[in-house]
């Protein structure tokens, strides 16, 4: 049996999936798009990171490593479950359909969560009680103090913790949260509430999608947000100051497309005091992400290796910088203890040293081939007859442009690019999105990702992220009417054709869909 059967999947996140309240959420949308997965022959749905979004909406800078959305909670399940009603929604306003337009949408969801926190206070019965209780106590680890943590923020007006009135609160002192807790004990339970309505619909949904043999691939990102629960009640673990600023933080250094290089402001984990403790904490967070999905993506895979230190600085540049070794082999071997086979694929883009790919390879980790990154000379290691059969190959990830956008856009293919894409393919583009899909399906690749843009024969303008641009990202949506039986007829058949189905595996892959359920 292997992790990774031959299959391929759709990387769509579940904002982007169409609704009447303004962003893709957990209900009947989510449902029948596993419906549509399974008749198309897809096995994998790729979501990216799941946590609470922050200024900036970017699921990869949450407030939490182990919370989920709450704006990602099915209101139309909470009319199912008895804490709204049909009219609790009539107010609902005409929001995009093919975009999200988070502010009022955020407005418009924690004013229905608060409503149906109070209905759920005042009617709950024993045993729903008893059931909210023993889940709050079986993740009371991370969910004290996310709870906490987000009903302080929500008390300074959203402000960082490092900029919180109470400063012995802002730094984690015992006397103060105690007395936070005393002062705010039924914010602090609402919010326990919106964790359980979101972790309650998505093992729903899990259980619905393995059931019908389709794989949840989430993703981690190696680093967490300065502002979250995590690093305010874990001060000691990262570089920080007195007042909790960071002292150094995450980036990457110049290269071709980036002459300051890429200052991420991430805080930096002191690797030393998390190998001392067992690194209880990642393998807490690796392990609460596979009770949500079945594989896992880590962002920026290269950090463990080697992550580059930058100095805080005022021009927020990654110029000056250091290359600092990370725990490597040390980490994995803990996480694979403590977990088992790990069902990890490496984000492992950008310049990769010989030491990455070999921590890489030493855990049998599959790396990523993007083909949008392939098209410079017949040696790319991202071109079909390059590919080893253990990665996941891509024509785009949600931080490139979609395939189409692509192709149409000089800046990113030149014109010796098309060519040789041309001479490649032995013949004539007219459909650059359907002629890279069939190239990953029929690579050796054992697993084919794509953007569901791709599916949908949309341009630039459906693009989910311009990494370095500030705002206007992670806001599309497809609509209904978008999906084309052409385009769900075509997948299909490629996914046949190249023995990707589900069907067409051997005895010798086994099932996976549930083994991490």
């Amino acid at each position: 049996m292997t992790l990774f059967p031959r299959s391929s999947g759709i990387l769509l996140h579940p904002t982007s999936l169409p609704g009447r309240y303004g962003l893709g959420d957990l209900g009947e949308n989510a449902f029948r798009f596993v419906d549509w997965l399974v008749s198309a022959g897809q096995s994998i749905w790729q979501i990216l990171p799941l946590g609470p979004t922050s200024y900036g909406d970017s699921p990869y800078q949450t407030l939490s490593a182990f919370a989920g959305n709450p704006n990602l909670i099915s209101l139309d399940k909470l009319v199912e479950a008895g804490w709204l009603t049909a009219a609790d929604l009539d107010d609902t306003p005409a929001f995009p359909a093919d975009r999200v337009d988070y502010g009022p949408v955020i407005d418009f969801h924690n004013q229905k969560l608060a409503l149906a926190y109070r209905r759920f206070q005042a009617t709950a019965g024993e045993q729903t009680r008893s059931a909210f209780e023993n889940w709050c106590r079986d993740h009371a680890a991370w969910l004290e103090d996310f709870a906490l943590f987000v009903t302080l923020k929500n008390k300074n007006n959203l402000r960082p913790w490092v900029e919180w009135d109470d400063r012995a609160a802002a730094l984690h002192r015992p006397d103060a949260l105690a007395a936070a807790r005393a002062a705010h004990a039924d914010a602090i339970q609402e919010q326990r509430f919106r964790q359980w309505l979101f972790y309650t619909q998505w093992y729903a949904l899990k259980y619905y999608a393995n059931r019908q043999g389709v794989r949840l691939f989430g993703d981690i990102p190696i680093f967490v947000a300065h502002d979250s629960a995590d690093v305010w009640a874990n001060q000691g673990d990262y570089f920080l100051d007195e007042a909790g600023q960071p002292t150094v933080v995450a980036g990457v250094p110049p290269d071709y497309f980036s002459e300051n290089g890429q200052y991420w402001g991430n805080p930096l984990y002191r690797w030393d005091r998390m190998q001392a403790a067992g690194y209880a904490w990642w393998i807490a967070r690796v392990k609460a992400t596979l009770s949500l999905v079945d594989y896992i993506r880590i962002d920026h895979f290269r950090g463990f290796e080697a992550y580059w230190r930058v100095p805080v600085n005022p021009q927020q540049t990654a110029k000056v910088g250091e290359w600092i070794p990370g725990p490597a082999q040390d980490f994995f071997h803990a996480l694979q203890a403590a977990c088992g086979d790990l069902p990890i694929i490496a984000e492992d883009l950008g310049v990769i040293t010989a030491g990455v790919e070999a921590l890489r390879d030493g855990f049998g980790l599959p790396g990523m081939k993007v083909l949008q990154f392939a098209w410079s000379d017949p040696t790319n290691a991202f071109l079909p007859h390059n590919q080893p059969v253990n990665c996941v190959v891509y024509t785009g990830t949600h931080d490139n442009n979609t395939t189409i956008g692509w192709w149409l856009n000089p800046e990113e293919v030149t014109p010796e690019m098309r060519q040789f894409v041309q001479e490649y393919l032995g013949k004539e583009v007219y459909e650059i999105n359907w002629e890279l899909m069939r190239v990953a399906m029929r690579s050796a690749a054992h697993t084919a990702i794509f953007p569901m843009q791709d599916v949908l024969n949309l341009g630039a303008a459906a693009r989910m992220n311009t990494p370095g641009v500030q705002g206007g990202n992670w806001g599309w949506r497809f609509t209904e009417e978008q999906l084309t039986q052409e385009s769900h007829h075509r997948l299909a058949h490629y996914t046949w054709l190249y023995q990707r189905r589900p069907d067409q595996q051997t005895k010798e892959y086994g099932d996976t869909a549930t083994k991490n359920r």
